[in-house]
């Protein structure tokens, strides 16, 4: 039996690390999405942390997250109810694709059991955005999901190498499972972003809305010291009505970097 369309945005929805719950709260009512992603290559040079460096532990992570009323116009939550617990949860069918199904769902890209994770939405109500005019745009709002890891010595050096082979070893796409949903993501291509901390990758991916098109989703790790940060952006107004999901909001990253140590 073929799946309704919200079915198929729903699928999506698991891509961006939702949970069960949000997921059934995914309209049937979506609409036939495609896109064509073209992007370019962009890695700023590494420099190491050094073999002395000690992961951050959870609890110190969960501090460095952006909080609310930390970042004009946006609003912060915790990821506990829209993010999953662990890696288990996000599987894909070529082990080197692993470390990009993780960053797109806010876990860490490397070997560390040191994660934390939040969601970073725009605020139209602030008055630093334009107030949503109706419930259509009212749906039209980035929604960014961050992930933040830590790592002894080398390790993230190591995590960034790995999410920047994955996107070369990716090209032609892989399948994933996120929550229990399963989708197809049929290309992946490195990105030029802004370079941030010690080390960035980004990527693309477009995702088969089972059958109906594509959406082009769009990923950004950075590496601090022994730190990675992750970012994954959703817009639902986008995804309902097809096409690029659009960029990780630079603010969103430029002042979560600037928390990391």
């Amino acid at each position: 039996m073929k799946r309704s369309p919200g079915a198929r945005l729903c699928a999506t929805a698991a891509i961006g690390a939702l949970s069960l719950s949000l997921l059934t709260a995914c309209s049937d009512d979506g609409s036939k999405d495609s896109a064509d992603s073209k992007a370019s290559a962009s890695s700023s040079a590494p420099s190491s942390s050094g073999p002395a460096a000690k992961a951050l532990t959870t609890a110190e992570l969960e501090k460095l997250l952006l909080a609310q009323g930390e970042l004009k116009g946006y609003k912060s939550a915790s990821g506990d109810d829209t993010l999953p617990a662990s890696k288990s949860s996000v599987k894909t069918d070529k082990p080197a694709c692993d470390p990009l199904a993780w960053a797109t769902a806010a876990l860490a890209p490397g070997d560390t059991d040191a994660n934390a994770s939040n969601t970073v939405s725009e605020d139209k109500t602030s008055g630093a955005t334009a107030q949503p005019e109706d419930i259509a745009d009212a749906f039209d709002v980035d929604m960014t999901f961050v992930g933040l890891s830590s790592y002894d010595g080398d390790g993230a050096e190591k995590a960034l190498k790995a999410v920047s082979d994955g996107v070369t070893a990716c090209a032609g796409g892989y399948g994933l499972t996120a929550e229990g949903e399963s989708t197809k993501v049929t290309k992946v291509v490195a990105e030029k972003g802004a370079a941030k901390g010690d080390e960035t990758v980004s990527f693309a991916a477009d995702v088969d809305m089972d059958g109906a098109g594509t959406a082009t989703f769009h990923t950004q790790v950075v590496r601090k010291g022994n730190t990675v940060a992750s970012f994954y952006t959703v817009n639902f107004a986008a995804m309902s009505k097809g096409g690029d999901m659009g960029a990780v909001p630079a603010a969103v990253v430029d002042a979560q970097v600037a928390k990391l140590k």
